[in-house]
């Protein structure tokens, strides 16, 4: 018997329904011919509670830390354990095994411990599904892969949950504990990646509260010109009081000009003009679709993971979504026309977008070598219906079929034109933008552009109509939406502030991955560590207080951010885990030391913040007070698919 174990349900009926002849139903899973499919729930293993290495460490004490396991042990989640002896059972028959998870680190660790805790010690191939629909099955199950070519992609995500473990579990503890003795009565949970995201906000607030306006002033000028009237404005010397950015923070000297230029003539001295093209926007990955879905239509990160869910299990209208590429394979392009014929067929606004599509175009979204595991989100062709979908989930597809369609548009031409005019021997300067070809542009919503300016000519002359001037303030940076912060923690190094740490960097490092970024978020609210107000996401007393509770390196992204460089060079070059595992116990331990129950107690004294709201507080996520020997550790339900803490 072949078995093949597919991550989830849904994975395992549409593999059994691509595979030829009927399907017969039995206990946890599908027989088809010499093939059964079976499936996991999820995560059917969860890393051991520390009691599971040594009974004493039920009890919470500061002297027992750090916990450091000498050797790692996995255990059946409660709800799961059916559904293991299930998988046991069928293993004892099985003459090879097709491990069949999602295509990315978390997949390959939920089906591949799972095989590994049940001693499987015979062959294991890997089958990679992107699409449910039957076709695409198929063609999947035609070019099965050595499992072992994904061993280091195993390895990467055992050393993150490995991580996540030390670091949450000890720091976690530590800080509870510290807590307890400062007067706080409640888990105060910290991760290795949530805290710096926690870590973000509280600083962006703090930058918010602590923001005070500055004036400046900006003079303009209405000129007639040969061909028409424009609007240009002030340039005002070194002479005069400038900020960094060269705003004048002196009124008098702009109004002072300002009564003298009206009737006033002038020259234009300079005048540039510059032809861009911009070729579309390249399709999603998650995170760049959560970003724009919740600019668009206000979506949490998580609405928008649960509908790409939906659409993908469900509705089969979309690829595999939890991906971080924004690239097509190459072989889709020839398939292209009728996939997104099929997709759009049965929706007017999509119809309409179809009808202008230049099927002959190639952009530079299909590209082989961007394509890791796993592809941008894409329609998989199954025509989409708006009567059998709710409002959000067609939203969604529309944005995830637009920007695939988006490829088959011509490139939007520009020309930026910028001029610069001498006037009462003061420079005033006026930009435009010109729309040449509109190519892909008619399919967004786009913020409004320069508008043109008439044509001009250099050195032709004008006049002063009107001229004022406009009183403004400098205004504080704008709190974290879920757009802004999922975009943050994409693109980390632009918050990082360690000159040596920041160049080490590349573009895509960044914070979670695709699959956990929306959960560690909600995660935060959750906690009470942050709230929502209206779309923006602020931090609450709690939250600002545990931030500066902690050693400054453990509330920045800087750390976490080399870590998951790390463990990209596990998963993509085959690095050894046991050095990146060896320099987190050491950080671990000087996190450990710098505990101190004065400086908590201190911080929520004086911490400022939002006051949550109606905080979620389960039963069990708050150790009763006891003796001296510490609480019993807090039951903690996990997830349903485990991503960075």
């Amino acid at each position: 018997m072949r078995l093949i174990i597919a991550e989830k349900p849904s994975l395992a009926r549409a593999i059994a329904a691509a595979l030829p002849g009927s399907s017969r139903q039995q206990e946890g899973a599908l027989t088809v011919g010499e093939t059964t499919v079976t499936w996991c729930l999820g995560h059917l293993l969860e890393q051991a509670p520390p009691d599971a290495y040594d009974p004493a460490l039920k009890q919470w004490r500061l002297d027992a830390l750090p916990i450091l396991p000498d050797r790692w042990k996995l255990t059946p989640r409660p709800k799961a354990r059916g559904q293991l002896a299930v998988i046991r059972r069928l293993l004892k028959g099985a003459r090879e095994v097709v491990h069949a998870g999602d295509p990315d680190r978390e997949g390959q660790l939920l089906v591949q411990e799972v095989i590994e805790h049940l001693g499987w010690k015979g062959p294991v191939s890997r089958l990679l599904v992107s699409d449910l629909n039957r076709p695409a099955v198929q063609r999947a199950l035609a070019r099965l892969e050595d499992n072992a070519r994904y061993q280091p992609l195993y390895r990467a995500a055992e050393s993150r949950a490995r991580a996540d473990w030390l670091y949450g579990i000890n720091l976690t503890r530590a800080w509870t504990l510290i807590g307890r003795q400062a007067g706080h009565d409640g888990v105060l949970s910290v991760g290795r990646v949530q805290t710096p995201v926690l870590g973000l906000v509280v600083r962006r607030d703090a930058e918010i509260r602590d923001f005070v306006p500055r004036p400046f002033y900006a003079l303009w000028v209405e000129l007639a010109v040969a061909r028409g009237r424009l609007r240009a404005w002030w340039a005002p010397g070194e002479e005069h009081p400038l900020d960094d950015q060269g705003r004048l923070l002196n009124r008098a000297p702009a109004a002072t000009l300002a009564e003298r230029l009206p009737g006033a003539e002038g020259r234009l001295v300079r005048l540039e003009s510059q032809q861009k093209r911009q070729p579309a926007p390249l399709p999603y990955s998650l995170s760049a679709l959560q970003v724009d879905a919740a600019r668009r239509h206000g979506l949490s990160a998580k609405a928008v993971l649960d509908t790409c869910q939906a659409l993908y299990e469900r509705h089969r209208l979309i690829t595999y979504p939890r991906s971080d590429c924004r690239y097509l394979p190459q072989e889709h392009h020839a398939a292209a026309r009728a996939t997104l014929e099929g997709a759009c067929r049965a929706d007017d606004t999509l119809r309409g977008w179809l009808a202008d599509a230049d099927f002959s175009q190639r952009s530079r979204a299909w590209n082989d070598q961007q394509v890791g595991a796993h592809h941008a989100l894409a329609p998989t062709g199954r025509p989409m219906d708006p009567a059998r979908l709710s409002a959000t989930e067609a939203n969604v597809f529309r944005l995830i079929a637009r920007n695939v369609l988006a490829q088959f548009y011509p490139a939007l031409v520009t020309r930026e034109v910028k001029a610069e005019f001498r006037i009462l021997d003061e420079a005033f300067r006026a930009r435009g933008q010109e729309i040449l070809e509109a190519g892909w542009k008619p399919l967004f919503t786009t913020r409004d552009e320069a508008p043109p300016l008439p044509p001009l000519t250099e050195g032709e002359g004008c006049r002063v109509g009107e001229a004022g001037v406009e009183d403004r303030e400098t205004r504080p940076p704008e709190p974290f939406t879920d757009a802004s912060l999922i975009k943050a923690m994409m693109n980390i190094a632009r918050y990082v502030e360690d000159p040596a740490v920041k160049r080490t960097l590349r573009e895509h490092d960044g914070l979670g991955t695709e699959a956990t970024r929306a959960g560690i978020l909600e995660t935060l609210v959750e906690r009470g560590y942050l709230v929502r107000r209206g779309k923006a996401l602020r931090a609450t007393r709690l939250g600002s207080a545990l931030i500066a509770s902690l050693p400054d390196a453990a509330g920045r992204p800087e750390r976490t951010a080399l870590w998951e460089q790390r463990l990209t060079g596990i998963a993509e070059a085959g690095a050894d885990p046991a050095p990146f595992l060896g320099d987190l116990v050491c950080d671990l331990r000087d996190l450990l030391g710098s505990a101190d129950a004065g400086r908590l107690a201190e911080a929520l004294r004086s911490a400022r913040g939002e006051e949550a709201s109606a905080p979620t507080r389960r039963r069990t996520s708050a150790p009763r007070r006891r003796s001296a020997s510490g609480p019993s550790q807090p039951r903690r339900r996990a997830p349903r698919k485990r991503g960075p803490a």
